[in-house]
């Protein structure tokens, strides 16, 4: 009887830490989020006070949406789509290069991991804006500065989240394909790659969804794509063509949302 009694205080003392734990884990996380909504000026009534009017004033100035230039957004719109495809595809090529030397468990040397990592690092730290501008002042306006941009910010995220898939997967498959003697290329393409593939196409999608949106940023510093049209006609205050754009843009980006779910269950089915 003793002993079930101390068994049950053990168990409510364990539950009682792990709480205490959860709770000062929640705390932290809710004081570093109250501080920074502080820093940004969140709590500031006066600003809130004068920025929501402004905003309320600007809305009636999009109203109705302007489509009479609609022919000429054409071609941005198709550099934008042409630009994150091509930006998607240079990063799943340079990510698919390193994410195998980024990761711990396919690594060949502890040296060769940290330069992989460093790399991937370098190239997610810098932003695709300050990428765009560094590449239109080195190969001048146009779309191909701005895929450039997109390709190289995007071999960070995509070989982080490729190199996390393949730390990730389970050990056992290749664990037998290595005592059977199979040469570390045939680990990678028949024990690694079948349980990777399906995450590594759910981020690959993703991106490309979030490079056309990116795109638009690009473009503001003379990167092509449909971008610069919106900036353009932020800059002489055309606010109903702005509006127009914007609902453009809305209905691509729900388009390429349905391709991409699409084209993610075709290809993992």
């Amino acid at each position: 009887m003793s002993a079930s009694v101390d068994t049950h205080r053990a168990i409510l003392r364990h539950h009682e830490l792990r709480w205490r734990q959860q709770f000062l884990r929640v705390l932290v996380i809710l004081t570093a989020v109250v501080g920074s909504l502080a820093v940004v000026g969140l709590f500031d009534p006066n600003r809130i006070a004068t920025g929501v009017p402004a905003i309320l004033n600007l809305l009636p100035e999009m109203f109705p949406p302007d489509f009479a230039r609609w022919p000429f957004w054409i071609k941005p719109l198709i550099d934008s789509m042409a630009m994150s495809i091509a930006g998607t595809s240079i990063a799943v090529f340079f990510s698919l290069l390193l994410c195998f030397f980024a990761a711990r468990n396919t690594s060949p040397s502890p040296a060769l991991y940290v330069i992989a990592t460093a790399v991937l690092n370098v190239t997610r730290a810098v932003p695709e804006l300050i990428l765009g501008m560094i590449l239109v002042a080195a190969v001048g306006f146009g779309a191909l500065p701005g895929t450039l941009a997109l390709g190289l910010h995007s071999v960070g995220m995509l070989g982080k989240f490729y190199a996390e898939a393949i730390e990730l997967c389970d050990q056992e498959p290749i664990e037998a394909a290595r005592s059977s003697g199979a040469s570390e290329s045939q680990v990678i393409v028949h024990s690694i790659l079948p349980q990777v593939f399906p995450a590594m196409a759910d981020v690959t999608f993703y991106r490309w969804e979030y490079n056309f949106r990116a795109s638009m940023v690009v473009g503001a510093v003379g990167a092509g794509g449909i971008g610069l049209e919106i900036i353009s006609a932020l800059r002489i205050m055309e606010y109903q063509q702005v509006s127009a754009l914007l609902l453009v843009v809305l209905v691509v980006v729900t388009a390429l949302d349905s391709m991409s779910n699409a084209l993610r269950h075709w290809m993992v089915q």
